[in-house]
């Protein structure tokens, strides 16, 4: 069974329209009758097919035309106006990722504030951890599948400049190009998603929930029909962008002393696989007492896993932070984990330009 689709467009009069959509935009026509005065005319190119019909109903509406050469397309025009009335915007196939200059803030959002959960792609609850966003520059959403099974999902691909998925709670598999089989993510353990590495949530286990950081914030995800995972060679030292997939272990890490006073430490390795695009490590209580510091990374995200803890910062007034919320700290701003609990958790994100914490003697 054959099946075609095709836009349907009023005109006044068709014979106008035949030299703009033909030359113009650079059509072809398929199809025009009655032959002694026409008033259908169907067009196809650039992957649509348009039935221009005087007299009908509906609005003329807008077509638009990506290509990857917008200059040289209508003479460089992006916004046309077909004599049957019809917009046509002329936009860039893959336009460049712009990363907007961060707007930096020091944002605290708690999980008893009850920050609305909302249905995201593939079914998956999403919660937003820093509201305003940095000014575009960054997304940090809390992601949890309450009912575990198969996911709905496909196979996909972000346009990102980076991307981290850590594992919270529960575990989730997914498939990766080039990276061979089935990956597992466990509590604790954490992906590095390289820009446009194509990837497919396959399945989860009940209440599963990650911390996902995306660059910039409004990202586009795109579907992939024409690639099948796995994809039949392993090339684990491939990059993307600069960047390669990491898929880091917590069962494997070494502790360490932490930057900040009165803390411990386990890295990701996520700095020497982006290049320092990112530093990405899991923070504990240690020896000492926490101490007031600065920073001077251009973004500073942490959200708390477990434990609790009493976030001061210069000028503020204090915060109790327990597992679920998050904060972002600005460049330069004075602050101290005060108080953390034994059992203190926390991720820690930091993101463009060296990272040096000046401990500050108060």
């Amino acid at each position: 069974m054959e099946v075609r689709a095709e836009i349907l467009l009023p005109t006044r009069e068709l014979r106008d329209d035949i030299p703009f959509y033909t030359k113009t935009l650079k059509m072809r026509m398929d199809m025009i009758y009655p032959a002694d005065d026409p008033t259908v005319a169907v067009f196809s190119g650039h992957g649509i097919r348009l039935r221009i019909e005087k007299d009908a109903s509906g609005d003329a509406g807008t077509v638009r035309i990506l290509t990857d050469d917008p200059d040289g397309f209508a003479e460089g025009a992006r916004r046309l106006v077909a004599p049957n009335g019809t917009t046509i915007e002329i936009a860039e196939l893959n336009p460049p990722l712009v990363l907007p200059q961060v707007q930096h803030s020091f944002v605290v959002r708690r999980l008893a504030d009850q920050a609305p959960w909302v249905i995201g792609r593939a079914g998956m609850h999403y919660r937003d951890l820093v509201p305003d966003r940095l000014g575009g520059a960054m997304i940090a959403s809390h992601i949890r599948i309450p009912d575990g099974g198969p996911v709905p999902d496909m196979v996909h691909y972000h346009k990102v400049g980076f991307q981290l998925i850590f594992c919270v709670n529960g575990w989730v598999d997914v498939l990766y190009e080039d990276q061979g089989g089935m990956r597992r993510l466990n509590a604790g353990d954490c992906f590095i998603q390289p820009p446009e590495i194509r990837h497919r949530v396959c399945e989860a286990s009940d209440d599963l929930q990650v911390i996902e950081i995306g660059v910039p914030a409004d990202h586009v995800t795109e579907i992939d029909h024409d690639m099948s995972l796995p994809t039949p060679h392993a090339r684990p030292e491939r990059e993307w962008d600069g960047q390669r997939f990491v898929h880091n272990l917590a069962e494997d890490a070494a502790w360490k002393p932490f930057r900040l006073p009165g803390f411990t430490c386990r890295d990701t390795t996520i700095a020497l696989n982006t290049k320092d695009v990112a530093g990405v490590q899991v923070v504990r209580r240690g020896s000492g007492m926490p101490k007031w510091s600065a920073h001077d990374a251009d973004i500073h995200f942490t959200f708390v896993m477990q434990g609790t803890m009493l976030l001061e910062g210069e000028g503020r007034a204090p915060f109790s932070l327990e597992a679920g919320d998050a904060f972002v700290i600005p460049p330069g701003m004075k602050t101290r984990y005060a108080n953390p609990s034994d059992d203190i958790e926390l991720l820690e994100v930091t993101l463009s330009g060296a990272f040096e914490t000046k401990v500050i003697n108060k």
